[in-house]
């Protein structure tokens, strides 16, 4: 399977449909930037693809050809639709490393995406267009780092420490609870609800339960079996029910379900063409004007149709597991009412 990274879903599919490439920022953003992707994509003649990220407590910096965007970390799951051919830069600044630029608690900017300009002013653009003309990689780099170079802030001693906080969760499933971080940090609860508020913009129990899930999926995606219980203890989850409970939650399907292969792609104009075989090779053959009417309906199974009856189909499944999931809670709780004494 390809390395795509921790939060990018499907990744099997996900390396047949798009590039991806992380680069090391330079040395003077260093303290500030994690890394810094291209992403590229070609899906002429394809139908469109839909990816979807488990995200990470991290604010993102993406320049694109519809504009260039600040993306504050998203509490749930994000998905972008890439069709024809194109390009993007990201640049994935540490937790708390866009603070320094944002002068303001970066909680303001959970589950928002506003326009580079509002915080780099016109240069942003410029940037934008300088990136999308570049012809590789280096180029690309060199224009956006140039933009951040430009108005490089002074180090700030917080934001190494909710860096160093973040990677100390993300390391250690053994932390598992608020406090067990305040115990190892040295600093309150409240103050580390405090600093995660202001530099990394999630609470410090949401880098805990994301990492986490991260991990789950990571395993999930492999295609090897997976010992589900055994997982659910090393991750640090009372049992499998409540692992399955969290995941379900935030990616719409249990885990065993996303372990699975995908289904076939749901291709009408694959059964139309099925279906006129059949009709042609019956004990009476169709007159030209009903093969000219079946071959319209094939020329109008559009790649868009395909599309949306993948949409429909994928909505479908989340119902059903969610259903699912639902019913076996009933269940496990009228178990355990059986199960007190009298």
């Amino acid at each position: 399977m390809a390395d795509l990274g921790r939060g990018v879903l499907r990744q099997a599919l996900a390396a047949e449909r798009l590039a991806l490439a992380r680069h090391e920022p330079p040395d003077p953003l260093g303290p500030f930037l994690d890394f810094i992707w291209i992403l590229r994509w070609d899906l002429r003649g394809q139908a469109p693809h839909e990816q979807t990220i488990l995200p990470h407590p991290n604010v993102n910096l993406g320049f694109e050809a519809t504009g260039a965007g600040i993306y504050g970390v998203d509490s749930k799951l994000f998905t972008r639709t890439l069709s024809g051919h194109g390009k993007a830069l990201g640049i994935r600044f540490r937790p708390g490393g866009f603070r320094p630029f944002w002068h303001a608690p970066v909680s303001q900017l959970t589950d928002q995406v506003i326009p580079a300009i509002q915080v780099f002013g016109r240069a942003a653009e410029h940037a934008r267009k300088l990136i999308m003309d570049a012809d590789g990689d280096t180029e690309m780099i060199a224009q956006a780092s140039a933009l951040l170079t430009a108005v490089l802030p002074e180090s700030d001693p917080a934001a190494d420490q909710a860096a160093q906080l973040v990677a100390l969760i993300t390391g250690d499933p053994g932390l598992r609870r608020v406090d067990q971080l305040a115990e190892v940090s040295g600093l309150s609860a409240r103050a580390l609800q405090r600093l995660f508020a202001d530099y990394v913009g999630v609470s410090p129990k949401w880098v805990m339960r994301r990492s986490r899930l991260h991990e789950a999926a990571l395993r999930a995606d492999t295609g090897d079996p997976v010992d589900w219980a055994q997982l659910a203890i090393d991750l640090g989850y009372a049992d499998q029910a409540h692992l399955t409970r969290d995941f379900t939650a935030t990616l719409g399907v249990s885990p065993t379900r996303y372990a699975r292969p995908l289904p076939a792609p749901h291709r009408p104009a694959n059964r139309a063409r099925q279906h006129r075989s059949r009709f042609l090779s019956g004990p009476s053959s169709p007159s030209g004007r009903a093969t000219a009417t079946i071959n319209a309906v094939i020329k109008s199974c559009t790649v868009e149709k395909v599309a949306v009856s993948n949409y429909f189909f994928r909505v479908g499944e989340n119902y059903r597991a969610s259903w699912r999931q639902d019913r076996q809670d009933r269940q496990d709780r009228q178990d355990e009412q059986a199960r007190r004494p009298a």
